[in-house]
């Protein structure tokens, strides 16, 4: 078995904003001191914490904090970051900014649990993740000099997710925070879709698996080597999931977890947030990228939750991002081949983010904030749009039909089409030979590949001659069956370009924009799960069976001259797992002999309901 450290720092640099200023531009070590502290939680555990606090002691300041599994680093009190706060204006302008090694990363001693369960009315010395907050909170109000007893959470991806567990029982002292891409569920965000298990993210069990003995500067982990760039390959000669065991053994506690809890048990309802986001006081900005591959559903429903449940002040901002875009200040915005338009992410940082913070944090926190409810990028006509709220309240339903001839209809029809998935030639996410920990530009990819396989269905509208847009949910009412026991479904909704579009720089030199097939949103079910995430049942072979597929949210004008298509298949490797397609009661545990090539039908009254504005 081949280890690669290189890929642990490949990895730990993807989950971290990439700023364009130098350390000419603007030194932080001439700006701000920087202290090293380890706080104790109540039950004595000590979490590594590093400070850094504006030179100028003159008046006061905020603090901007962040808790993180991926380390405080750089360790030692004359290491600096070359960047600190959420963006540079802050930074700049002035705040004391605070990370800190969550319990059992990095520098922080106790035991690392992913996705720690919330312990609702905690008493004595329990603890979790709000908790260990409120404490840290709690001594830096005590224990730091020149600050105005205000506190601001962030975060993207995991550190996003410590950002909603401050919400949870928040300090007074807290008085805002901007999760952002933050895990909501585990059974629906990173390591699953619909309880379809990931394969793209097995790599990265390695990072949350592995148990560290102490306090260590050092990664304690490496990730596997694959040997090869055609992932596709390599998983498709892995075989069951079974023979993964190879590469991680009892000691990746991760691991472990993910094989003895297929279904959405105890196990993992215990470690989802959303359902504990009631009566939140602090003010809250939920940020998230459109094209964000890992972490969509934990910024919407983290956003809806607190909306529903809870008084204060609530917003969103959603750009045409992948995963952490919007921390970073690149001229052009584009993900995969698809540009969007300039400067989209600095206008947010200094226009958004920025008075966000400063409203709550180093203004008086009354009265109104010039920021809107819902911004939310239009990813077909490039422009920004402001809502009142999310999903707008002026909508109405329009739906089409998965027609004869492959066209989207107006009316159900009695048409039947059908399709051989076969286990052994799965339908692939993209079609790039390259191996990366979670393949981010396939959420704009060329579909083209996938339109002319037999195992995709296709439909699609006439040549639009108008815009149509389309704002807010989606949901895919599929009526199927299948000659087998089991059986993923896969919906993508696709923007079809005219054959005359012009190329964007981003584009790969081997496409052409003209008949462009741009994923704009998709989903998988697996299909066990259609009717209860925790009590999976099998499919009965040949009988017609509703599936349901709620797809993420999107504000999309599919343009004058362009297309409305709509995909299905049943595989989607290696970004899922391959489905058996005969029941077994844990896919994990599966053998070579269950993988069975499969008929499936998709029937004519099967229904795509979208929702567009009301004019």
């Amino acid at each position: 078995m081949k280890l690669l450290r290189l890929s642990f720092i490949l990895l730990f640099l993807s989950f971290l904003p990439v700023h364009l200023i130098s350390q000419e531009e603007y030194d932080v070590k001439e700006h701000y001191n920087k202290t090293e502290v380890d706080i104790p939680m109540r039950d004595g555990t000590l979490l590594h914490t590093t400070i850094y606090s504006p030179k100028d002691t003159s008046k006061e300041y905020p603090i901007l904090m962040q808790r993180t599994p991926y380390s405080s680093r750089p360790y030692g009190e004359d290491q600096f970051r070359s960047l600190i706060s959420p963006n540079e204006y802050l930074m700049k302008e002035g705040n004391i900014v605070v990370y800190q090694d969550v319990r059992g990363r990095w520098m922080s001693e106790g035991k690392y649990d992913n996705m720690r369960a919330i312990i609702p009315n905690k008493s004595g010395d329990e603890f979790d993740e709000s908790s260990d907050t409120y404490d840290t909170i709690e001594w830096l109000i005590e224990n730091v000099d020149n600050n105005n007893g205000r506190v601001g959470t962030w975060g993207i991806s995991y550190p996003g997710h410590y950002a909603v567990a401050s919400l949870v029982d928040a300090h007074p002292a807290l008085k805002t925070s901007s999760p952002q891409a933050g895990i909501g569920d585990f059974f629906f965000d990173d390591f699953h879709h619909n309880g379809a298990y990931l394969l793209s993210y097995w790599r990265v069990t390695a990072l949350f698996g592995y148990d560290k003995t102490g306090p260590t500067t050092e990664a304690w982990y490496d990730l596997p080597d694959l040997g090869t760039q055609d992932q596709y390959q390599f998983f498709l000669d892995v075989g069951p999931l079974s023979n993964l065991d190879e590469y991680y053994g009892e000691d990746n506690v991760f691991w472990q977890q993910l094989k003895e809890h297929p279904n959405y048990d105890e196990f993992w309802q215990s470690r989802g947030i959303i359902q504990h986001l009631e009566d939140i006081e602090p003010a809250v900005m939920v940020v998230g990228g459109l094209f964000d591959a890992e972490d969509l559903y934990g910024p919407f429903n983290t956003y809806k939750k607190i909306e529903e449940t809870s008084d204060n002040y609530n917003i969103m901002v959603f750009g045409p991002w992948s995963h952490g875009d919007w921390a970073r200040q690149t001229e052009r915005q584009a993900v995969g081949n698809v540009y969007f338009g300039d400067n989209l992410s600095e206008d947010y940082q200094r226009n958004i983010e920025t008075k966000f913070f400063n409203h709550f944090l180093k203004g008086d926190g009354d009265g109104d904030v010039d920021l809107a409810e819902a911004y939310v990028y239009d990813t077909g006509a490039r422009k920004w749009n402001s809502y009142e709220a999310w999903p707008p309240k002026n909508t109405e339903e329009k739906v089409f039909y998965l027609g004869d001839d492959q066209e989207l209809t107006g009316e159900a029809t009695d048409n039947e089409e059908t399709f051989v998935s076969d286990p052994d030639k799965p339908v692939s996410y993209n079609d790039e030979i390259k191996a990366v920990f979670t393949p981010r530009e396939y959420m704009t990819g060329d579909q083209r590949f996938a339109a002319r396989r037999p195992d995709v269905l296709v439909f699609e509208t006439e040549v639009l001659e108008e815009d149509m847009k389309l704002t807010g949910k989606i949901l895919a009412r599929l009526n199927v069956a299948t000659t087998g026991t089991a059986a993923d479904w896969v919906v993508k909704v696709i923007d079809v370009y005219p054959p005359d579009a012009e190329n964007y720089e981003e584009t790969m030199k081997h496409l052409d924009m003209g008949n462009y097939h741009m994923m704009v949103r998709s989903e998988v079910m697996r299909g066990r799960f259609r009717n209860s995430f925790e009590n999976p049942e099998p499919f009965e072979a040949n009988k017609k069976t509703p599936v349901n597929i709620t797809l993420q949210d999107i504000n999309h004008t599919f343009k004058k001259g362009h297309k409305l298509q709509i995909q299905v298949q049943s595989t989607w490797f290696p970004l899922i797992d391959r489905n058996p397609q005969t029941y077994v009661p844990n896919i994990f545990e599966a053998e070579e002999e269950d993988f069975q090539k499969q008929t499936h039908t998709v029937f004519g009254d099967s229904v795509i309901e979208f929702s567009v504005i009301k004019e």
